[in-house]
């Protein structure tokens, strides 16, 4: 459960005039644990309100994954990529895989796009007629 602004100002308070986890802790009434976890997002500069991502099992295999799809030219499907994931070795679900193969397939799409650019005659250089 996160914490209001006004509880995380009172943290950052009290931790700033105590300069210890424990003494801010018992000052505002919130576990040490989570005094420390707020201190240490402001000391990194981080949101306290976000989550680090958690590693997942198919990163070590997003490489191969990535480089599969390329060859493919995005055609492969998600059930050939984790038969060729199990014999390698990938512990995880076919739903992780799915998940990772459409990421992948997105991510190779949106690089291959083709972007609309209008032709704008410019006057005097471009003759057109009808009949």
């Amino acid at each position: 459960m996160t914490k209001s602004d006004r509880e995380i100002m009172e943290i950052f308070e009290a931790y700033d005039l105590t300069e210890t986890v424990w003494s801010a802790a018992a000052l505002t009434g919130h576990d040490p644990k989570t005094v420390k976890r707020y201190v240490e997002a402001r000391e990194v500069g981080r949101n306290p309100y976000e989550r680090a991502p958690r590693p997942k099992m198919i990163d070590a295999f997003l490489e191969k994954i990535e480089e599969w799809v390329e060859q493919s030219k995005a055609t492969i499907r998600a059930d050939v990529v984790h038969e060729k994931l199990a014999k390698m070795g990938y512990p995880g679900s076919a739903r992780s895989t799915r998940r990772a193969v459409n990421a992948a397939k997105t991510a190779w799409k949106a690089g291959k796009r083709r972007t609309y650019r209008p032709w704008i005659p410019e006057p005097g250089r471009w003759l057109q007629f009808d009949w």
